[in-house]
C-alpha cells in the first residue's frame, strides 16, 4: 500500500543551477515518485530570499548607518570631533543600461527609432567600448579634481570670518520671481545649543544675514539650521520677505541726525555732505552700502550685539522724516544751511497750501534730548583724561 505523504509550506527552492521550483501544499503518493526518477537531489536544494536590507532601506538609511554615530553614541555626545565623512552619490554618472559588456538597450542607453527603424538590442564594438570606459573614467576624474579644488571666496571683514561675505541673490520664488538686482550679505554666524532631555546638548548653526538692492530697499533675517549652509541659505531667502523701503536724501545720505536705541543698544547717526563717506560700524557700512546710503556718520554706544545694531539701524533709519512731512506738518517752508553758501539757505521743502503767517514761536523749548558729550564739546570745555599727564622727555 502506497503511503501518501503532505507538504505543508511553500518553499522557493532552486534544483541544480535550473529555474526556481515552488512546492505547494498538496498530497503527493510516494509510489508516484518512486517510479519516476528524482526530481530534486537533497543536496541541490538551496533556499534562496529575493529580499534585503540593501532593497528594503533607503539611499539616506544605508549612508546613515555607514557615516553616523549609533544613537546611544549620539544621546552621549560621542564623535563629535571625529572627522566629518561626506557622502557620495553612487548615481551620479551611471547611465541605465549601460555596463561592461555594451550592450544596447533600445529606450535605456540608445534611441528606440533611428531613421524611422525600430531599433532591437545591439552589442558595441571592443574598440568602441574602451573608448565609452575611458571617456567615463576621465569624468569621474574631473569630478574630483573640481571637488578637491579650494575656490576663493569673497573676503569679509577678516580673512578667517564670514562676516561680510557676499552670498549672491536670493533663490527665485515659487512662481518664478527673480532677484537679480538684490545682493545678500552675511552679518553673523554663530553656533548656538539647546540642552534637550533625549540628546542632551544639541547644536545649531544661527545666521544673521542682509539683503538689500542699493536703491533703498532692504532687509534682514535669521536662519537656523544643523549645518551652516543651510541657515544661511534660509536667511538669505527669508529676509527678502521682510524688506523695508529707507528714503534717501540726495540718494546719497539720510534726511537729518537720528539717535535709535534697542536694548542696551544705541546707534548715533550724522547726515554728511557728498563725498564724506561711511564712518560707522563694520556692520552698520556693510549694511549701508545694501539700503544705497554713501556719505553718513554712525556712532556706537553700549552693546555691541549684531543683532541689536541691525535692528537698531534699520528701526532709526525706517523711522525717519522727509523734508515734505516736515512742512506739512508744521506749515512752514523747511530751509537748508550749507557752508559753502554761508548765510544764504536753500528751500528744500514747502507745504503745497503755503506757509502760515504766524512763525514759530522764538521761546519755545524743543523736544530734544541732548548728548553730554556733545555740548561739552560746542562748549569747549571737553578734554582729555591725559592731557595734563607730565611725560618724560628723552
Amino acid at each position: 500500500m502506497a503511503a501518501s505523504f503532505r507538504l505543508c509550506c511553500a518553499l522557493r527552492v532552486t534544483i541544480g543551477g535550473a529555474a526556481p521550483l515552488l512546492c505547494v501544499r498538496g498530497a503527493i503518493h510516494a509510489s508516484q515518485l518512486a517510479h519516476r526518477a528524482p526530481l530534486c537531489p537533497p543536496t541541490a536544494w538551496q533556499q534562496s530570499r529575493q529580499g534585503s536590507f540593501f532593497n528594503k532601506l533607503t539611499a539616506d538609511e544605508l549612508w546613515k548607518g555607514v557615516l553616523a554615530e549609533s544613537g546611544s553614541g549620539a544621546r552621549k555626545g560621542r564623535g563629535k570631533r571625529t572627522k566629518r565623512k561626506m557622502k557620495k552619490d553612487l548615481n551620479r554618472g551611471q547611465i541605465i543600461g549601460e555596463g561592461r559588456g555594451g550592450f544596447l538597450w533600445p529606450g535605456l542607453n540608445s534611441p528606440v527609432l533611428r531613421d524611422g527603424t525600430l531599433q532591437s538590442m545591439s552589442r558595441r564594438g571592443e574598440s568602441e567600448q574602451l573608448e565609452v570606459q575611458a571617456e567615463l573614467l576621465r569624468m569621474r576624474d574631473e569630478w574630483e579634481r573640481r571637488r578637491k579644488m579650494r575656490v576663493k571666496k569673497d573676503r569679509g571683514w577678516t580673512g578667517n570670518s564670514m562676516g561680510g561675505t557676499s552670498l549672491g541673490p536670493p533663490d527665485p520664488g515659487p512662481n518664478g520671481e527673480t532677484y537679480e538686482d538684490f545682493d545678500s550679505r552675511v552679518i553673523e554666524v554663530k553656533s548656538v545649543f539647546n540642552m534637550t532631555g533625549r540628546e542632551g546638548r544639541k547644536r545649531s548653526i544661527s545666521c544673521l544675514v542682509a539683503v538689500g538692492n542699493g536703491n533703498g530697499a532692504a532687509g534682514f533675517a535669521l536662519g537656523k539650521a544643523a549645518d551652516r549652509m543651510t541657515a544661511l541659505r534660509k536667511a538669505k531667502n527669508r529676509a527678502i520677505h521682510y524688506l523695508y523701503f529707507i528714503e534717501r536724501y540726495n540718494q546719497q545720505t539720510i534726511y537729518h541726525d537720528i539717535q535709535s536705541k534697542f536694548k542696551r543698544t544705541t546707534l548715533r547717526m550724522k547726515k554728511q555732505n557728498e563725498g564724506y563717506g561711511l564712518h560707522c560700524h563694520r556692520a552698520v557700512i556693510t549694511m549701508c552700502k545694501l539700503i544705497g546710503i554713501k556719505d553718513m556718520y554712525c556712532k556706537l554706544q553700549g552693546s555691541a550685539n549684531l543683532l541689536n545694531i541691525t535692528r537698531a539701524l534699520f528701526t532709526g533709519l525706517a523711522s525717519q522724516e522727509v523734508h515734505q512731512t516736515l512742512a506739512d506738518r508744521k506749515r512752514l517752508h523747511v530751509v537748508e544751511y550749507q557752508a559753502q553758501r554761508r548765510a544764504l539757505p536753500r528751500v528744500v521743502a514747502s507745504p503745497p497750501g503755503g506757509a502760515r503767517a504766524e512763525p514759530e514761536l522764538l521761546d519755545e523749548v524743543p523736544n530734544t534730548r541732548l548728548n553730554w558729550d556733545d555740548v561739552r564739546a560746542e562748549q569747549g570745555i571737553k578734554r582729555s583724561v591725559w592731557g595734563g599727564l607730565k611725560r618724560t622727555v628723552w
